[in-house]
């Protein structure tokens, strides 16, 4: 186990999904640090210009102001210092064709915001043990979405010859 504190980045705008993600890792065993900013360009400027160390984990949610998810992955995936680092897409809404773009631009796993923080804490935890054991490479595909909202799902679905989802099994 590490005795130093895992700084984890959250890029998200609603003070509610902050909360709560700050809430799913009270109770981890690892000892953490969470960071968070409102939007792209403030994420962006805390990557590019800051001189501490990088976060372990970005947690990015792809509806921000200034600058949103699609465009900061680009940056961060196109950026040498930083493309190294671990990115997890963390959204309200769902769709497999905006997952299936994620997977192509290099985000390292796609969760759709769960409704209830317990399945949020099971999820984030599954994450953080997963990458923090050196699994931080990509998935196969058919493991890149560990969950979606159904709500989510349903309500913002644009068509309707969608895929059948892969459900990551352990979670």
């Amino acid at each position: 186990m590490h005795s130093k504190k895992l700084n984890i980045l959250l890029a998200d705008d609603d003070p509610d999904d902050c909360y709560f993600m700050k809430e799913a890792l009270k109770e981890f065993s690892l000892p953490t640090h969470l960071t968070t900013v409102l939007d792209g360009e403030e994420l962006m400027e805390l990557l590019t210009t800051e001189t501490t160390e990088l976060p372990a984990i970005l947690f990015l949610d792809l509806n921000m102001p200034r600058k949103n998810g699609f465009e900061c992955l680009s940056a961060i995936r196109g950026n040498e210092k930083l493309n190294h680092l671990p990115v997890i897409i963390y959204s309200t809404s769902f769709h497999m064709e905006i997952a299936n773009r994620l997977y192509q631009n290099g985000a390292n796993y796609y969760i759709s915001k769960p409704a209830d923080i317990s399945r949020l804490k099971k999820i984030v935890q599954y994450i953080i043990v997963h990458i923090t054991e050196g699994n931080n490479s990509k998935p196969p595909k058919e493991n890149f979405v560990l969950t979606t909202n159904r709500r989510n799902y349903q309500k913002l679905f644009w068509f309707n010859d969608f895929f059948k989802l892969s459900i990551h099994p352990e979670i």
